[in-house]
């Protein structure tokens, strides 16, 4: 495997694993900042269970899915498995309307946006980048 990815794609697909990779361990480290940062907290206010409050619980299995599926991006980055990441990007455009509508509905608040333009724009990159390297290598 090498050590950086060998086409543009794969530079999104590595970008956006080591965000997600980052944005796990924050929650797992400290996640009160990890529910200001997507606008769902405060940061001052600690998360703490009370009874039937599963919320700790919940940024625990969210951060650590999130920590997982960057080490996956990056290791389809290195390996450059193409088919991985044009498989990447039509949920993650679904992941952007869902969070976009959740927003619209009211289940998230406003800040929670930036998750979904995250995702939005992240799926657009791959998708322009794996046009952009099919062209290259067809010339």
């Amino acid at each position: 495997m090498r050590r950086l990815p060998r086409s543009l794609a794969g530079w999104t697909m590595a970008v956006f694993g080591a965000m997600a990779a980052v944005m796990g361990l924050v929650g797992l480290v400290s996640p009160d900042l990890q529910l200001a940062v997507l606008g769902l907290g405060s940061g001052r206010e600690p998360v703490r269970s009370a009874a039937g409050d599963h919320t700790a619980a919940f940024v625990t299995a969210s951060s650590m899915a999130a920590l997982n599926m960057g080490v996956y991006y990056v290791l389809a980055a290195l390996s450059d498995w193409k088919p991985f990441f044009r498989w990447t990007v039509p949920f993650r455009l679904l992941t952007f309307l869902v969070f976009g509508l959740a927003v619209l509905a009211g289940r998230a608040p406003a800040p929670f946006l930036g998750v979904a333009l995250w995702e939005g724009l992240g799926a657009l990159a791959t998708g322009l980048a794996l046009r952009a390297d099919a062209r290259r290598a067809a010339t």
